[in-house]
């Protein structure tokens, strides 16, 4: 008895430990974090090192940890929605964001899919070609595009000599190529979890549809499509969640005219110095992004009840 409940013991203790670990890594790399931008979100800007007004006083002990709770401001998120710069930034991320992800699934639901219905050999080399570009320094590879998009670029030079165009195409600093960036440095992203999904389904359910005369479009959109559904959300996800915040991409890339947040911050944060309206910024981008993730959740949750 006494080894039966000493086994019960060191499994709840392992239980415990996987658990713990991942909800201390989140703690002190997310949580933490998170709560040192929101109250300095709370202060306000100051001639300082560092530029703001401290919100909580250590020194005074509770009674002015109480006042100084009762003292916060909520005035730079007030300023957000006084300044149309801010909701525009937000709008113009989210739209790029979305139709950028949209463009690397249109991209990367063939690359995977003919990942997937490959040979088993050839499988292990194109996943490397897949993640090879990790392999190189993001900047760089931003940075490469530049020779490739401006006018006098690689591109430009093939589409005149074999005459295709009659003039330099203007691609960079707009929108679009900040269209080519994202696609180009997200695709892995959305391709590693759509493989997964394809490669792990059952191509048994294809057959039966091909022996019963389904025409080989209806099979993929009635079978294959929905159980790679699951493969699509997340790599969607992958792609949209670090798109909306993207700085680096729309600024070497994109124009004057290309509004994202990513850049509203940064200027906010380096060129203006008002670190406690850049940290509210950076809450309410969050935010943006983590209600619609934890909705869907719920959602997937509740769904998987009823199924069960």
């Amino acid at each position: 008895m006494e080894a039966i409940g000493s086994d019960k013991v060191k499994a709840r203790l392992g239980r415990l430990f996987v658990i713990g670990v991942p909800f201390v890594w989140l703690l002190v790399l997310f949580l933490a974090p998170f709560f040192i931008v929101f109250k300095i979100s709370l202060s306000e800007v100051a001639v300082s090192i560092p530029p703001y007004a401290p919100t909580f006083d250590w020194s005074a002990g509770w009674d002015g940890f109480v006042e100084t709770i009762s003292g916060f401001s909520f005035a730079n998120y007030v300023w957000l929605t006084e300044d149309d710069l801010y909701w525009r930034s937000y709008l113009s991320s989210v739209m790029i964001a979305g139709t950028a992800t949209l463009l690397t699934l249109l991209v990367g639901y063939p690359l995977a899919y003919g990942m997937a219905r490959s040979p088993k050999a050839w499988r292990p080399t194109l996943l490397m070609l897949v993640i090879l570009p990790f392999w190189t320094s993001f900047l760089i590879r931003v940075y490469a595009w530049i020779g490739i998009l401006k006018n006098e670029g690689l591109l430009n030079q093939l589409l005149l000599t074999i005459g295709v165009i009659n003039e330099p195409l203007i691609i960079l600093n707009t929108n679009t190529a900040v269209y080519i960036g994202i696609v180009y440095s997200y695709l892995p992203f959305l391709v590693l979890p759509l493989y997964a999904s394809l490669e792990k389904m059952d191509e048994s359910l294809l057959e039966a549809a091909q022996d019963l005369g389904c025409p080989p479009w209806k099979a993929f959109w009635t079978i294959t499509f929905p159980l790679s559904l699951p493969g699509v959300i997340a790599g969607s996800f992958l792609v949209f969640i670090p798109a909306v915040g993207e700085f680096v991409i729309p600024d070497l890339l994109g124009g004057s005219e290309t509004l994202m947040i990513g850049k509203t911050l940064w200027m906010e944060f380096f060129n203006n110095r008002d670190w406690p309206v850049s940290s509210a910024v950076a809450v309410v981008l969050l935010l943006i992004l983590v209600v619609p993730i934890v909705l869907f959740q719920h959602h997937q949750h509740k769904a998987a009840e009823k199924a069960a």
